[in-house]
Formats: C-alpha cells, structure tokens, sequence
C-alpha cells in the first residue's frame, strides 16, 4: 500500500479499475495508440496527478468504464510526469491542453474531446 493510501484510505475497487489502462510514457506508446485507432476507437485520458477535481474525474470515469461494454483501448497519461508527451498531443491533435481530459480518436484523428465534469464514457 502506497504512503498516500495510507493516509487517506485505498480500495481494491481502485486497484481491479486500473486494470484495463494502458500507459502512455513515451512518444512510442502514443504511436501505438494512434496506430489502435485504425482498427477500434481509443480513449486518451490526461490525468494531473496533483489535482483533486482530476483525482475525482478519473475515478468516476473508471466506474463508469467498468459498466460498459464499449469497445474501446483505454489509454492513460499522467501529465504531470510526461508533460512534453502531454503537450504533443495538444499540438498533433489540435486541442487545447485542459486536465483532467478525455480525447478519443478514431482513424489516427482527434475526434471528440472533453474536461472536467463533461468527461463520460457516453462520449465515447
């Protein structure tokens, strides 16, 4: 159990949730998920690990992934830590950089985007 867990309390629902992220930690990680694009949609989403309202966002929407039976890669982006990858997708894609941020792609192509409150696997 991590430092911050002990203080303020983890569950086994956050650790079974994560399960269906895959990392994005370098440029070739976000290749790949460009690539995954051609051949099924694939949600990005850019979290800020020092921000509550991100915190809270990306927690709702891991509930909200675990009820669905949508067919989507899940791509995760700790923005704080890779925040130059974070920064290319801004300008690959054309969206303005926003935290927490859900941006899905279809085709190699920024689709839909969203941030905050609006962030919904309904998106998708």
């Amino acid at each position: 159990m991590s430092f911050l867990n002990k203080i303020f309390g983890g569950s086994e629902d956050e650790k079974s949730a994560e399960t269906f992220w895959k990392t994005i930690t370098s440029e070739e990680d976000l290749n790949k998920a460009v690539e995954e694009s051609f051949t099924k949609k694939v949600a990005i989403f850019k979290h800020s690990t020092r921000c509550f309202i991100s915190k809270t966002v990306l927690k709702n929407f891991e509930k909200e992934v675990g009820n669905s039976d949508k067919e989507v890669s899940y791509y995760f982006l700790d923005l704080i830590a890779y925040r130059p990858i974070s920064n290319k997708i801004a300008e690959d894609f054309g969206i303005t950089h926003q935290s927490p941020q859900l941006i899905v792609l279809e085709n190699g192509k920024a689709v839909k985007d969203a941030s905050h409150q609006s962030i919904s696997v309904n998106l998708i």
